[in-house]
């Protein structure tokens, strides 16, 4: 299981010195570079889903969705930073568990036709800012791709040698995204049959 990822326990990790230093002696900036696997996954069709089945319906699937995303967290290892309606950011601070988060999630709801879900994985360094939230590339690079997976698809950028067993490469592929141009090397990941 993956060491703890709270913001303070990065900070500690993270910090140049001991932290017992002098308040005179600690460096003036509060950003700390991190490398993280950061995860996106968000249910495609939810606003349709919503006009078509109503709120209560719509808060019953989110409810599903939020369960069953913090409790794979909780087995994997990984890390809810936030949840984006119907949404979710996590963050690992190894790459294998968080890409087994998403896998696990894309097989969990695979069977369940209102749950059409779709994942953006990046590997990268990211600064820590203001102790709880992360800016930089993969952050942005994994927001992306969720967004442009289709249901039930995972996108990554991660090294092979990171994937879990049951996890394959379907293909690997250049992609145009929306603000950030031609991106290469971006894996379209699938779980393998069991």
């Amino acid at each position: 299981m993956a060491p703890e990822t709270t913001p303070a326990r990065e900070w500690a990790e993270a910090r140049p010195g001991s932290g017992t230093e002098h308040p005179d002696e600690l460096p003036d900036t509060a950003h700390l570079s991190v490398e993280r696997t950061f995860c996106f996954a968000d249910l495609s069709g939810f606003t349709r889903y919503t006009r078509e089945n109503g709120p209560h319906a719509a808060v019953t699937l989110l409810d599903e969705f939020r369960a069953v995303s913090r409790d794979v967290a909780a087995k994997r290892g990984v890390r809810v930073a936030k949840w984006l309606g119907d949404g979710v950011m996590l963050v690992g601070t190894e790459p294998t568990p968080t890409i087994a988060w998403g896998g696990h999630m894309i097989d969990h709801f695979a069977d369940e036709p209102e749950i059409n879900l779709r994942v953006g994985l990046a590997t990268g360094a990211a600064l820590l800012f203001e102790g709880d939230d992360y800016i930089g590339e993969p952050v942005n690079l994994a927001a992306k791709l969720c967004a442009v997976a289709e249901p039930g698809q995972i996108l990554a950028n991660c090294d092979v040698a990171d994937l879990p067993p049951w996890i394959k490469i379907d293909e690997v592929d250049s992609l145009e995204i929306r603000g950030v141009g031609l991106v290469s090397d971006i894996q379209r990941l699938a779980v393998v049959a069991h």
